[in-house]
């Protein structure tokens, strides 16, 4: 079993890069391209046209060949698999492509009987199955119908279900909703997202349609054959909240605050360790996410007794010396184990930088500060 597999992860690829042309004038759509997914994970892959997407899609779904880098997608690394094998992979995935790819002669149930009928499921389950999908996107009075009697967003529907009918464990789809209205295309969405929560499926969508965005658990900007950002949801809004409770970042506009979430890591500590030492030169700001932490101040006084402050969730602490230059200012301990987002300190400046009224709040708010 391959250390993708075993740590769960339905896609991973390392430094791949894709070319075009020939090898005497190549031309290169994909730079070092280090991608994950999650069981469970719905991503938005986005960015303008000619960036690479549908490139990197057909990659993952093992349709072009992997020139450089590494890829491994359910489990078995592609450019290991013999043509067979590789045959054999496409069918466990589910792909989703603008053009729909029907069969013209066969009804809607003949073309979504034909992807069941590759797992050798038995007659009456095949049917049960596609009836089950075909009815959930709105197209029960449609079973009959040939492509050439169905409208073009019924035609793409038809292409989900044969799509989703095996329920895959990794779907691919590009412009899933370009064919469909408002209603049609959300629908499509939330089965989507319900096969990724109760399958464990994992699905990249490369869509421009923002009204899908709140569905998201990521969303990859990719640009000039690049991935310029990377961003869980759910993470960006964790330290967005947590920022904002901060009063050196509560009227940042929302564009800065989600810069920081993208750039910030998330760090693990032990009860009892050192996160910060008084006197080390500043190079993070942390936001705490879970646990709390003990912070260690001599007083001003100059005799032995030490401040002692305990900082929780949401609770912020290391922009002193980003902010001044100087040596730490105290020591911080984690009390319990301590889960928190770092921003290095080349990121935070920038940051700074980009937003004067962010640097004299800050400054303010040191002023203050007990």
């Amino acid at each position: 079993m391959s250390a993708e597999a075993a740590t769960g992860l339905t896609v991973s690829m390392k430094r791949v890069c894709h070319s075009y042309g020939s090898k005497e004038n190549p031309k290169q759509v994909l730079h070092d391209i280090d991608f994950d997914l999650m069981p469970g994970e719905v991503a938005i892959l986005t960015g303008p046209s000619g960036s690479g997407k549908t490139t990197l899609l057909t990659l993952i779904g093992a349709l072009r060949s992997v020139q450089e880098g590494e890829a491994v997608v359910l489990g078995r690394r592609l450019r290991e698999l013999t043509r067979a094998q590789l045959v054999r992979l496409r069918r466990e995935i589910g792909f989703i492509f603008q053009a729909h790819n029907l069969f013209e002669s066969l009804t809607a149930r003949e073309n979504v009987n034909m992807a069941i009928e590759l797992t050798n499921c038995d007659v009456h389950e095949r049917d049960r199955r596609c009836e089950a999908i075909l009815t959930r996107l709105g197209l029960s009075d449609r079973i009959g119908y040939k492509p050439n009697s169905l409208s073009g967003g019924e035609r793409q529907r038809v292409a989900i279900a044969r799509a989703l009918a095996n329920r895959p464990k990794l779907v691919l789809a590009d412009e899933p909703t370009a064919a469909l209205d408002k209603l049609s295309g959300r629908e499509v969405v939330d089965i989507l997202k319900t096969l990724a929560l109760e399958e464990q499926s994992s699905v990249l969508i490369v869509t421009h349609d923002t009204r899908i965005l709140d569905l998201a658990d990521r969303i990859i900007k990719l640009v000039d054959g690049r991935i310029v950002s990377d961003t869980s949801v759910k993470r960006a809004l964790l330290i967005a909240t947590s920022l904002q409770r901060c009063p050196i970042f509560a009227q940042q506009p929302i564009a800065m605050l989600t810069e920081f979430a993208a750039f910030m890591r998330r760090e693990s500590f032990d009860p009892g360790e050192d996160i910060i030492r008084e006197g080390e030169a500043g190079d993070k700001f942390y936001v705490i996410e879970s646990g709390s932490v003990e912070v260690l101040r001599e007083k001003t006084s100059g005799d032995s007794e030490v401040a002692r402050t305990t900082l929780g969730p949401g609770d912020f602490f290391g922009e002193v010396a980003l902010l001044t230059g100087a040596p730490r200012n105290a020591t911080v301990i984690a009390r319990d184990r301590v889960e928190a987002f770092t921003l290095a300190k080349e990121h935070f400046h920038e940051a700074l930088q980009r937003s004067k009224t962010l640097e004299e709040r800050l400054r303010t708010a040191l002023y203050y500060r007990s």
